[in-house]
């Protein structure tokens, strides 16, 4: 038996196990979404970070990377409990068909899995839902876990779409709004680092010329 998982969040860039085969393609009628919470990889139980999910949508593409794992049951186990391990915020695995830039009318694979979860607030913990961009983005730019911080990963998936040549426009848009918060950050705390500027003071009568110090926020 031959096992193929579609990977379409950091799977793209960085899959971790030991594959065969990487194919680039896309399954239909899911969309990427940023609704489920990451706790412990970059995100913490009180500032969860938001990574992507799937959310159905009849008529949507979304592109990835699908890898095969051959070799027998053992490699094969071991392929999944590291997948299970990691992708442990996802509580689904959907089986879907896979198709390729060059063959649109049929899958060149089926029973592929992937990771999903429930949009769920009550029966998936995980699920945090739709929320403004501007409030998404303000939580990917500040949120950060024990593998690194949550914007990073939304940056290094921007990439990784740019790479395989299929940008997705809602997460160059998220990254777009990401990077005005973090630019406007940057603004505040200059805003409250000082610059201190000598004033001379011109002499008066039975005085002598001082010299002040003044403090602009630049």
């Amino acid at each position: 038996m031959v096992l193929w998982v579609f990977g379409y969040g950091s799977l793209i860039w960085n899959p971790g196990f030991d594959f065969d085969e990487k194919v680039i393609g896309y399954i239909k009628d899911y969309k990427r979404v940023f609704d489920l919470a990451c706790i412990d990889h970059r995100g913490t139980p009180e500032h969860p970070a938001r990574t992507c999910t799937l959310e159905q949508s009849t008529g949507a593409k979304c592109w990835g990377a699908a890898y095969c794992v051959r070799g027998g049951p053992e490699k094969e186990k071991l392929a999944m409990e590291y997948l299970e391990g990691r992708e442990c915020e996802y509580d689904s695995k959907t089986l879907v068909e896979f198709y390729s830039e060059t063959d649109t009318t049929k899958p060149i694979l089926t029973g592929v899995i992937v990771f999903t979860s429930t949009p769920d607030k009550v029966s998936n913990k995980y699920y945090l839902g739709p929320a403004p961009l501007e409030e998404m983005a303000v939580q990917i730019a500040t949120a950060s876990g024990p593998c690194g911080n949550n914007r990073e990963y939304l940056f290094k998936l921007e990439k990784a779409m740019h790479d395989i040549e299929h940008e997705d426009e809602y997460v160059i848009e998220l990254a777009n709004e990401v990077r005005k918060h973090l630019d406007l950050t940057k603004e505040v705390k200059a805003l409250l680092n000082p610059v201190v500027s000598p004033v001379s003071i011109k002499p008066q009568s039975q005085a002598h010329v001082s010299t002040l110090q003044r403090v602009f926020a630049s």
